[in-house]
């Protein structure tokens, strides 16, 4: 007799993210470890997203050379160590045909995570991006990984037009985002849009499923208020957390080697404070 796997059913973690996906607009900011994960709690956001490239220069290596069992359980502790809901960078699921796909969004459904969002990115600088009728398979077997599951697991379809340079990325990502929305894919989202213009289209292209858009600079009359406005959802800032922890690092780290100068300590959190936090953390 075939081994029927066992069916779960959406946690209070994942309605929750579902609900915030409903209406209004909200962040999701990217913790790279266990520390800013429980810190960014803390501060009241609702929902946390992991970030590939925060998580790979902590353990010293680039961004998409981190290898996906490495991820796994870096996903599973960001999970254990907060009650939000959180949502996994899976780039492009660690596999390139849609089966290892669906098999390795799987194994990320079952770290607890209340949504996983899969890219295009080949990798291939000749061919950037998937072809569109692979990029597609890849969100339908996704999508299918998830709906066995019953978890109820929120998938993103990623189209990196945008990141990767590609010729005329607005009508690219745009007819990609189209496809990957109607293979099954919750939210859609394309980093690197900037302009309010290219923003407005692709909420109106795939509406009524929400829109996510990543702001990783300082971008000048941009606030969450403004792409409220423009009718996105769910903005994320992916590694530009950790990347603003990683200049404080620097600047003190080379005046201590260049210079023998303490200076850079002034902007310190201060120990007493980190220390009193994480201490009060362990008794709730």
């Amino acid at each position: 007799m075939p081994i029927v796997p066992v069916m779960s059913s959406p946690t209070a973690v994942v309605t929750r993210f579902r609900a915030l996906h409903e209406s209004g607009c909200f962040v999701l900011p990217n913790p790279w470890d266990v520390g800013t994960a429980v810190y960014l709690q803390r501060l009241g956001f609702e929902s946390l997203a992991t970030t590939s490239g925060g998580f790979a220069f902590s353990q010293g290596r680039a961004d998409n050379e981190v290898s996906r069992d490495l991820v796994l359980t870096h996903i599973r502790d960001i999970v254990a160590a907060v009650s939000v809901p959180v949502n996994a960078d899976f780039q492009g699921g660690y596999a390139r045909d849609p089966e290892g796909v669906a098999s390795n969004v799987a194994l990320c459904v079952e770290t607890g995570v209340a949504g996983l969002s899969i890219e295009d990115a080949s990798g291939d600088p000749q061919a950037p991006l998937y072809e569109e009728t692979l990029a597609v398979e890849r969100i339908v077997a996704a999508r299918a990984a998830i709906d066995e599951t019953g978890s109820g697991v929120v998938l993103t379809g990623r189209c990196e037009a945008w990141i990767v340079g590609q010729p005329e990325p607005n009508r690219s990502s745009l007819d990609r985002l189209v496809a990957y929305a109607d293979a099954g894919a919750d939210v859609l989202f394309a980093p690197g849009v900037r302009d309010p213009t290219d923003i407005k289209t692709i909420v109106k292209a795939v509406h009524p499923k929400p829109v996510n858009v990543l702001v990783s600079g300082p971008s000048p009359g941009v606030s969450v208020a403004t792409l409220a406005d423009l009718g996105v959802r769910r903005v994320s800032v992916g590694s530009a957390l950790a990347r603003v922890a990683w200049g404080g690092f620097i600047r003190a780290a080379r005046r201590l080697a260049e210079s023998g100068s303490f200076d850079g300590f002034a902007d310190a959190a201060p120990y007493p404070d980190l220390n009193r936090f994480f201490g009060d953390r362990r008794s709730l």
